[in-house]
C-alpha cells in the first residue's frame, strides 16, 4: 500500500463548549473515493472544511501527502503555518459547496478561470482553453457565457465542479453538494460524480445523504456520529451487514424516510 496522500492524526475541534471532533484518526490512499455519511452534527462537514483550511483544528496534525497542514518546520521544531504556508498547501485541494458559491456577476466560463488566473499566473487564453474543456466535460459548454442567475441548480452546481477542477486539485472535497437542489435535478450531478471518479485518478471525499450514491461510488465508507468514526468499511459491509448498533439505527431510519441503500 502506498504512503496515505491525508492523514488526520488525534485532531479536536471546538466550537466554544462543543466538541464538534473527539480525538479523530483516519488516512486516505492516493485515488481512494471516499464517503463520509452519519446524522446532522456529526462532525461530517467539519472536516471537510478544516482540510480546506476554512476551519482550524484545537489539537492534533493533518498531513497532506506527508507534509503538515496546519504546522510548518522552523529551526528544526514544527510551529504554526503562516499564510503562504497555507496558501501553498490549499492549492492541492478543491471544495464543491452545496450552495455553489458562484461570483454572481461573472458569467460561468469567467467563474471557471478566475482561479487560474489570479492564482496560478495562466494566461486568459490558456484559462479560457482549459475551462471550454471543463465545461464540456461536465456538460455546460453551451452555457459558458451565461450568467448564474439564467442557471437551473444542477446547471450551477456542474459550473462549481467545473471551477473546483480548473485549479487542478489532487484532492476534491464535495459537501452536500445534492441537497440543495429539486429532486429531478440531482442525478444530473450525480453523474458528473460518476464520471469524474471514473475517468480520473483523483483522491475524492464525499459528505451525503444520498446513500444509494454512496454505496455504488465509494471505495469505503466511514459512519460519523459525536465527532468519532463508529465503524468503516467498504460499501457493501456498512450498508448491508454493518456491525455497530449505532449505524444500523441510522439505516433503519434512512430506509424508513424512504431512502434506498
Amino acid at each position: 500500500m502506498s504512503a496515505p496522500i491525508i492523514e488526520i492524526d488525534r485532531i479536536s475541534k471546538s466550537f466554544g463548549a462543543l466538541r464538534v471532533l473527539d480525538e479523530l484518526s483516519f488516512t486516505v490512499q492516493p485515488g481512494e473515493k471516499l464517503a463520509l455519511i452519519g446524522p446532522s452534527g456529526s462532525g461530517k462537514t467539519t472536516i471537510l472544511r478544516i482540510l480546506m483550511t476554512l476551519e482550524t483544528i484545537s489539537s492534533g496534525h493533518i498531513r497532506i501527502d506527508g507534509e503538515e497542514l496546519f504546522h510548518m518546520p522552523k529551526d528544526g521544531r514544527l510551529v504554526p503555518a503562516d499564510e503562504r504556508h497555507l496558501h501553498r498547501m490549499r492549492s492541492k485541494i478543491g471544495m464543491v459547496f452545496q450552495l455553489f458559491n458562484l461570483f454572481p456577476h461573472k458569467c460561468v466560463l469567467d467563474n471557471v478561470t478566475l482561479a487560474p488566473i489570479l492564482t496560478k499566473g495562466v494566461s486568459k487564453a490558456d484559462a479560457e482553453r482549459e475551462a471550454m474543456r471543463l465545461l464540456e466535460m461536465v456538460g455546460m459548454a453551451d452555457k459558458a457565457r451565461a450568467m448564474p442567475a439564467e442557471l437551473s441548480g444542477g446547471q450551477k452546481q456542474r459550473a462549481a465542479i467545473a471551477r473546483a477542477l480548473a485549479l487542478q486539485p489532487r484532492i476534491m472535497l464535495f459537501d452536500e453538494v445534492t441537497s440543495a437542489l429539486d429532486p429531478e435535478l440531482v442525478e444530473e450531478v450525480l453523474n458528473v460524480m460518476r464520471r469524474l471518479g471514473e475517468e480520473t485518478d483523483m483522491t475524492m471525499l464525499l459528505v451525503t445523504h444520498e446513500m444509494s450514491f454512496a454505496h455504488d461510488f465509494a471505495d469505503r465508507v466511514l459512519f460519523f456520529d459525536r465527532g468519532r468514526i463508529v465503524e468503516e468499511g467498504p460499501p457493501d459491509q456498512i450498508f448491508r451487514n454493518p456491525k455497530q448498533e449505532r449505524t444500523q439505527a441510522f439505516l433503519k431510519k434512512i430506509i424508513a424516510a424512504g431512502q434506498r441503500v
